[in-house]
């Protein structure tokens, strides 16, 4: 297990893991969140291993104190990440559920700066978001009282958008007067934005179109098993009831050995480039390459 320096770029993070991307079918990521810029660790890792899926997160620890442990080879590390590489004839295929559903139309951000969205279809950002939420029902605009959220399209050129061609990120506020909307992201102009919308019917809708997804996908190939991160605000939190998210795993892809934890943030691909999110669910499952992919 090699320390983390913030100056390490794509280059030495292969010459610490020892594996150049052409051997490499995906990453297991176990990291804690105290002594780590994960966004920044991130950033480097995505050109070290473009394209590569990686699953995992960060530990949930006793926040008081910033402390939790992580395992490696029987040592205990009080801070760090492992990476499990999946190599040879075993890959990684991935669903990430983000938990939203999109509401509205999508625009595109016409101004931002830093972690603002100023303008939207050339209107001030925050108009765009009221006449979303007052052009809702009643009882949609009660579902997403503190429940909205904004979607970054990965791909803006796709023609259409659904579920998980989004970054879904906080919606931290908003400004009446200058019209800005402050975000957890940095967008850019000419991005492609939708709002979102997240509570325990569309987690649990989307969580189960895309596992329905994943089993088309499969196309009858074997599942040897799986690791499952879940948001610390998923659960019965979420849901109400308890293993909400592992249990329609096993409903939707059978009896399945999945391991995993409750995460303070979790690490999964959109559109195959890898982020951290929050209230997501993140599953790698571990498969035989297709017939395709091994020649």
């Amino acid at each position: 297990m090699d320390t983390i320096d913030a100056m390490d770029d794509a280059p030495s993070w292969i010459r610490k893991t020892g594996l150049s991307p052409e051997h490499v079918n995906g990453w297991l990521v176990f990291a804690s969140p105290f002594h780590l810029n994960g966004e920044a660790w991130l950033r480097q890792w995505n050109k070290a291993y473009p394209g590569i899926p990686a699953i995992g997160g960060l530990a949930s620890g006793d926040f008081s104190s910033e402390q939790c442990q992580v395992y490696f080879n029987g040592g205990v590390h009080e801070e760090g990440l492992v990476a499990v590489a999946l190599c040879g004839d075993v890959t990684l295929e991935t669903v990430v559920s983000q938990g939203c559903t999109p509401i509205g139309e999508s625009w595109t951000i016409t101004r931002a700066d830093r972690n603002f969205i100023l303008g939207i279809g050339n209107r001030p950002a925050y108009s765009v978001l009221m006449e979303t939420f007052d052009g809702m029902s009643l009882e949609e605009r009660k579902k997403s009282q503190n429940n909205l959220f904004v979607g970054l399209a990965i791909d803006e050129y796709r023609e259409e958008l659904h579920c998980g061609d989004f970054l879904v990120r906080n919606l931290l506020g908003g400004d009446p007067k200058n019209g800005a909307l402050a975000v957890g992201a940095y967008p850019r102009a000419g991005q492609t934005l939708q709002f979102q919308r997240r509570d325990s019917e569309t987690a649990d809708a989307e969580l189960s179109a895309l596992l329905a997804q994943a089993r088309t996908q499969l196309a009858g190939r074997p599942i040897y098993g799986g690791c499952l991160t879940v948001c610390n605000g998923r659960g019965s939190r979420l849901f109400g009831i308890p293993n909400h998210d592992a249990s329609l795993v096993q409903e939707q892809l059978g009896c399945t050995a999945i391991t995993g934890f409750f995460g303070h943030g979790e690490l999964g691909p959109v559109a195959r480039q890898n982020f951290l999110h929050g209230y997501t669910a993140s599953l790698g499952l571990f498969v035989p390459k297709s017939p395709l992919q091994l020649r």
